[in-house]
C-alpha cells in the first residue's frame, strides 16, 4: 500500500509521488528559540518524525530539514527581560529544545538550518523579489506588493477580509496595500542587525523559511510541514514569495499541517496560566508516555491533553514492553512490520489506529505467541515506541528516590532475608522497596524489580 497524505493546498488525501523517483525532501517550521518548548511545539517535532521514519523506511534518499529561527522580536524581547544577550536566549533554549525533543524520541532533522547563517540568501531572495516588481521599500522597510501575486489566498482559502484580520497586524501608513508584509525592517541601534543595499536590519519571519528551503531543497520540493496555525499567515507568505522569486514554480506539492492543542478543553495561552512545557511534563512522566499520549489522536485532530491520557499510555507501555521482554530491541526486519500497522501509518499516519493494531499484537504475545511480540516490537518502532529493551524501561521511572545500586543491593539482602527464612526481614524490605515505588516479582528463582506508578 502506497502512502497517502492530506494535502492542504488541495484539501483532498492525496497519493504522495516524489519528484524525484526514490527520493524525497521534506521542510518542517521548526521553533522560535526564546523559551523553553511547550506541547504545542513538541507535536509537529512528534508527527513529522512519524513521517520521516515512514519515508525513510520506503525511499533511499530522504532529506528532512527543519529550521531554527534565532532571530525574532519574541527573542529580543527575552534578552531585554531576562538581562542577557540575544546569542545567550537563542543557545539556551535551543540546546533546552534539543534535549527535550530526545527525550520525546524524535531523531534530529538532516538538515537543521539557523536563519542568521542564512541572511546572504534572503537578501538576494529579497532583491529578486524587487527588481521582478514584487516588492518594494519604504521608510527603510522592504514589502512583498500582495497585489501583484493573483494567487494569493489560495493555499488558506482566505478572502481579502479574512486575510487582513488574520494577519493581526496595524496597517502601517507605509504600506501600499494593508494586506502586503514585510521581507526586511530596519533596526534600531539596541536590536540585531545587518548591513543590507536597504540599511540595517533584519529579515522577517516569511522570508526565512523560503530561502533556507530553497538553499538545502530547491526551488520545489515534496513535503512542507508545521502546525495548522501557520497556514495563514506564515506558509501562505512563503509560498507566494517563492512563486514569485522562483518563476510561478510552486513552493511544495503537499502541504501537511497537524492539529491544535488544548489543556482540558481549553485553549492553552499564558493569560489562562495553562501552558505546558515539555521539560515540565518530563519532571513526573517519561519522554515515551508523552510520545504515545500524543500520537493516540490523529495529526489533523485537535488534541486535547488530559493526565488520564498520560496514565493510560503509560499503562499501555508497560504492557507492552513485558510483552517484548524476550525479544531484543534490535531484532526483526521490514519483514516483521505488522500489515495492519503499515496500512495505518500509510493512510495519512493514522497512529490511533496503528496503536490499536500495537494493542491486538500485544494480547497476542502475552497469550504466548512469539512472532506477535517480534512484531510489537518492531511495528512500535515505526511509531518511535518500544525502542529501548524492557528492562530499561521498567527501571526507569520519574520521581523514584532510590538509585540502581541501591534497589539492586536491597533485593539481595531480601533474598538472603528469604534463604535465612528471615520472613519478616524478607517483607520489611519489599514494603520499604514498594513505598519507593518498587515492584518485585519472584520468577523461576529469580527476582525481577521494576519502577511502578
Amino acid at each position: 500500500m502506497g502512502l497517502s497524505l492530506y494535502n492542504t493546498a488541495t484539501h483532498t488525501k492525496d497519493p504522495f509521488e516524489p519528484l524525484v523517483p526514490d527520493t524525497v525532501g521534506m521542510y518542517v517550521c521548526g521553533p522560535t528559540v526564546y523559551d523553553l518548548a511547550h506541547i504545542g511545539n513538541a507535536r509537529p517535532a512528534v508527527v513529522f518524525d512519524v513521517l520521516y521514519r515512514l519515508l525513510k523506511r520506503q525511499y533511499k534518499n530522504v532529506t528532512y530539514v527543519r529550521n531554527i529561527t534565532d532571530v525574532d522580536d519574541k527573542i529580543i524581547d527575552a534578552a531585554k527581560r531576562n538581562d542577557e544577550t540575544i546569542e545567550s536566549v537563542t543557545a539556551r533554549t535551543s540546546k533546552a529544545y534539543h534535549e527535550d525533543m530526545a527525550e520525546l524520541g524524535a531523531m534530529q532533522p538532516d538538515i537543521e538550518p539557523r536563519a542568521t547563517a542564512h541572511l546572504p540568501q534572503m537578501i538576494e531572495m529579497i532583491q529578486n523579489l524587487i527588481d521582478l516588481g514584487n516588492a518594494y521599500e519604504a521608510e527603510g522597510h522592504v514589502l512583498f506588493a500582495v497585489a501583484e501575486f493573483a494567487d494569493y489566498g489560495k493555499l488558506s482559502r482566505r478572502n481579502r477580509d479574512e486575510m487582513l484580520a488574520g494577519a493581526r497586524v496595524e496597517v502601517a501608513p507605509y504600506k501600499r496595500d494593508g494586506a502586503d508584509f514585510v521581507l526586511w525592517k530596519p533596526s534600531t541601534d539596541d536590536q540585531p542587525g545587518w548591513e543590507s543595499p536597504w540599511g540595517r536590519g533584519r529579515p522577517g519571519w516569511h522570508i526565512e523559511c523560503s530561502a533556507m528551503s530553497n538553499q538545502y531543497l530547491g526551488k520545489t520540493f515534496d513535503i512542507h510541514g508545521g502546525g495548522q496555525d501557520l497556514i495563514f499567515p506564515h506558509h501562505e507568505n512563503e509560498a507566494a514569495q517563492s512563486a514569485c522569486a522562483h518563476d510561478g514554480a510552486p513552493l511544495a506539492r503537499y502541504w501537511v499541517h497537524n492539529g491544535f492543542i488544548t489543556i482540558d478543553g481549553e485553549k492553552m495561552a499564558k493569560s489562562v496560566g495553562n501552558v505546558r512545557s515539555v521539560r515540565q511534563l518530563l519532571e513526573s512522566h517519561r519522554g515515551e508516555t508523552i510520545r504515545l499520549a500524543m500520537l493516540g489522536t490523529h495529526y489533523r485532530k485537535g488534541l486535547d491533553w488530559t493526565d488520564s491520557a498520560l496514565k493510560l499510555a503509560d499503562k499501555a507501555l508497560d504492557k507492552w514492553y513485558e510483552a517484548v521482554k524476550d525479544v531484543d530491541a534490535d531484532t526483526g526486519s521490514a519483514d516483521h512490520i505488522d500489515p495492519a500497522v503499515d496500512a495505518a501509518l500509510n493512510d495519512d499516519l493514522n497512529t490511533p489506529q496503528a496503536i490499536t493494531a500495537l494493542h491486538a499484537l500485544a494480547s497476542d504475545a502475552w497469550a504466548g505467541n512469539a512472532e506477535a511480540a517480534v512484531k510489537l516490537r518492531t511495528s512500535a518502532q515505526l511509531l518511535g515506541l518500544l525502542g529501548q529493551d524492557s528492562e530499561s524501561w521498567f527501571h526507569s521511572h520519574v520521581g523514584v528516590t532510590l538509585d540502581e545500586t541501591k534497589i539492586d543491593a536491597m533485593v539481595e539482602a531480601r533474598n538472603a532475608a528469604r534463604a535465612a527464612r528471615d520472613f519478616a526481614e524478607a517483607d520489611r524490605i519489599r514494603g520499604e522497596l514498594e513505598s519507593a515505588g518498587i515492584a518485585l516479582e519472584d520468577s523461576a528463582g529469580k527476582t525481577y524489580w521494576k519502577r511502578s506508578g
